[in-house]
């Protein structure tokens, strides 16, 4: 009986603390609109919730890179259309947080490219983007993504690219490029894709998901 106690307390305070999973939306300067696609990641939450059985909350917060508050985030995301630029604190604590086990998904809302690889640089100045293959874990959670990254929108008649930034081993942080999943976890009258797109988003969302949360 003893036994039995402590496993319900156990399972009731792991509950608990299972509710306070949170997935942030990261603030930059520069001039970009950190802001834009406001319903994506409540609505991925969502969709993980539903079909992953995760119990991550709803309630999406807006966190300042540099903020200490990081380290409380297993993934946080970032998206936007223009320019970024991240202080020299900043840098260091993305680094910090990343290296310590935290997770950046890069979402390229179209025109974030060239100033986001500039800014990595100065997170993991000896790191580079690498494009993931079609094999690696992150196209093979729940949902089986055989030929790589699905393409969402278009923008430049290019094909969608998934890039990896690995340190020590460990993928830390995921960026789709020429894809934009972001638009496609938003409100479905947002951008008026079809359902099948907007499918492919979330599932390819909560593989992103899957694979931070197990790894």
């Amino acid at each position: 009986m003893r036994n039995l106690i402590l496993l319900l307390i156990f399972t009731t305070i792991s509950s608990l603390q299972a509710q306070d999973v949170k997935i942030a939306v990261l603030k930059y300067n520069g001039g970009g609109d950190w802001y834009s696609n406001p319903t994506s990641i409540p609505n991925l939450v969502k969709f993980c919730n539903a079909n992953l059985r995760t119990n991550i909350s709803t309630d999406v917060p807006s966190l300042n890179i540099g903020s200490p508050e990081l380290f409380s985030y297993p993934m946080v995301h970032l998206t936007g259309h223009g320019n970024i630029i991240l202080s020299p604190d900043e840098a260091e604590n993305l680094r910090k947080y990343l290296s310590s086990g935290g997770f950046l998904h890069i979402s390229d809302n179209y025109g974030l490219d060239e100033f986001i690889r500039r800014e990595m640089k100065k997170v993991f100045p000896g790191v580079e983007f690498e494009e993931l293959s079609k094999s690696h874990p992150i196209y093979h959670q729940k949902y089986n993504f055989n030929n790589g990254l699905p393409k969402i929108h278009e923008h430049d008649d290019k094909d969608p690219k998934g890039f990896g930034m690995i340190y020590e081993g460990r993928l830390v942080v995921f960026y789709d490029h020429e894809c934009d999943l972001g638009d496609g976890w938003e409100d479905r009258d947002v951008h008026n894709d079809t359902e099948e797109k907007r499918l492919d988003a979330l599932k390819m969302g909560a593989n992103i998901v899957q694979f931070v949360f197990e790894q």
